[in-house]
């Protein structure tokens, strides 16, 4: 599998125009290119499947685990031709106080990958070599296999900054001149996600492409791709490995490419009585605008559990889809929608009812903003009896977790690595029953079990625990078996 991990110094370098771009115009080539991010970000994958029509994937060694970061890449690289990986931050930047964890030089080591570092030169000339010179040789598991430049001035200042390159001994790939940035608005947690602008966003990441095409060396990090050695890894299966369905799913495309809405074996495990006898248990997860955080994975691993998972927009839907047993709010911006999002009574007391008839409900982080009484001020549905508003503080970081509760997502004592990323808070931050006590970076208990709810602002990745999306299909086969048993009875 040929493949390539764009890095940079330090955040604001470029790494999302140059990545995005190569992508695309990788892509417009008639290549199937697979996007990858190190870390945990949400946003840029989906800029990344509009430059490939591919699911964006996030490799995230803290979360899942080094061990998770070769098979997840082989998962999603299937069948592809090339696959280009967005690193995080600077190249060495990784989980506080943890050293390399997390860090994009160490998916590159997980991946054995050539690094392509993007390097913002707009206020420098000949010291870009002793820059460059220094993320080379500061690890040597790393392999630095060029530059591209951005934000470069002049013809005079692209001659000096390949002079000095050239004296250093690395290739220049790219060189990206100075030049109004694409429309890629943004706001408190980041870029705005393609789901808020979707015609616009189509139109930046054409932009990107045109920009990388012009300013960058396609053959030559084509070239430097296919340098990459093979992964001796098995790929990761939302089923599992007792599950397979044969597959072999080796990194010459044998597999083949998956789908935004993959199609996994019916029946699944351990849905035992509970499952319905008519089809598999629908899983409602809330999408559109509003709720644009989720990572791959999890639809995966509920369809491949047992459960129909089915996306519904809480801007607009005005019910639950038909024969819900089980509901999943994950992350996005209900604080910029929170007038619409109280405007759509019907929806708010349909979940309202679910929650309280004992329905399984994943929430986190929007998601519980979206089950509290209010949201600053403008009246949500009122499942816990807490209020939300937006607030002036970042919240963000890495969590270690222990879950506290019994839950419909959680057994109690439950360990999973999860993300904090918000400006919002939430009072009071934990129920009588909390969700989750943090043992690292601090000591405190978050979040609410009640009922069938578990609502949190924890981001978790469930393919480090499948048991999770197991246990969450369990409970709503069994929901919806019950709903079932309870309307056979009154008629």
């Amino acid at each position: 599998m040929p493949r390539l991990v764009v890095a940079a110094p330090s955040s604001g370098s470029g790494k999302t125009t140059v990545a995005t771009g190569l992508m695309a115009a990788f892509a417009e080539r008639g290549l199937a290119v697979s996007p990858h991010k190190a870390g945990p970000d949400y946003i840029d994958p989906g800029y990344h499947a509009l430059a490939t029509g591919r699911p964006g994937r996030n490799l995230d060694a803290f979360m899942c685990g080094p061990e998770l970061v070769a098979p997840l890449f082989a998962h999603g690289a299937a069948g592809c031709d090339l696959a280009v990986v967005e690193g995080v931050m600077g190249l060495y930047d990784g989980a506080a106080g943890r050293g390399e964890l997390a860090s994009t030089a160490q998916v590159a080591k997980l991946l054995r990958a050539p690094v392509v570092l993007v390097v913002d030169a707009s206020s420098q000339s000949r010291s870009v070599a002793a820059l460059v010179h220094g993320f080379a040789s500061f690890d040597p598991q790393v392999r630095l296999g060029g530059v591209i430049l951005n934000k470069v001035g002049s013809d005079r200042h692209e001659v000096m900054l390949r002079e000095a390159l050239e004296e250093a001994g690395m290739p220049v790939l790219g060189v990206l001149r100075r030049a109004p940035q694409v429309a890629t608005p943004s706001r408190h947690l980041g870029l705005v996600p393609v789901a808020e602008r979707q015609a616009d966003a189509l139109a930046a990441v054409a932009a990107l492409a045109e920009q990388v095409r012009a300013g960058c060396d396609l053959d030559a990090l084509m070239a430097l791709a296919r340098t990459a050695p093979p992964l001796s890894c098995e790929p990761w299966s939302p089923a599992g490995p007792d599950l397979r369905s044969g597959q072999s799913g080796t990194l010459d495309g044998s597999r083949q490419p998956d789908s935004a809405s993959p199609a996994c074996g019916a029946g699944g495990p351990g849905l035992g009585d509970g499952a319905a006898p008519h089809g598999r248990p629908v899983v409602a997860v809330a999408g559109g605008p509003a709720f644009t955080f989720s990572y791959a994975e999890h639809a995966e691993l509920l369809t491949a559990a047992g459960a129909e998972v089915v996306t519904f927009d809480p801007l607009r839907d005005e019910a639950l889809p038909e024969g819900t047993g089980g509901l999943v709010i994950g992350g996005g911006f209900p604080e910029v929608y929170a007038p619409e999002l109280s405007a759509n009574g019907a929806l708010r007391e349909a979940v309202s009812a679910f929650a309280a008839a004992g329905g399984p409900v994943a929430a986190e982080c929007a998601g519980l903003l979206y089950l509290a009484r209010s949201l600053d001020g403008k009246p949500m549905c009122g499942v816990l009896d807490a209020d939300a508003r937006m607030s002036e503080r970042l919240t963000l970081g890495y969590r270690e977790a222990v879950a506290v509760s019994d839950s419909s997502l959680a057994a109690a004592g439950t360990r999973l690595r999860g993300h904090e990323f918000h400006r919002t808070v939430i009072e009071p931050g934990a129920g009588a029953a909390p969700a989750w006590g943090f043992t690292h970076p601090e000591r405190r208990v978050e979040g609410f079990v009640q009922d069938g709810v578990h609502a949190s602002y924890l981001h978790t990745h469930w393919a480090a625990e499948p048991s999770v999306a197991r246990r969450f299909a369990e409970a709503a086969a069994a929901h919806a078996a019950a709903v079932r048993k309870a309307s056979a009875a009154r008629r």
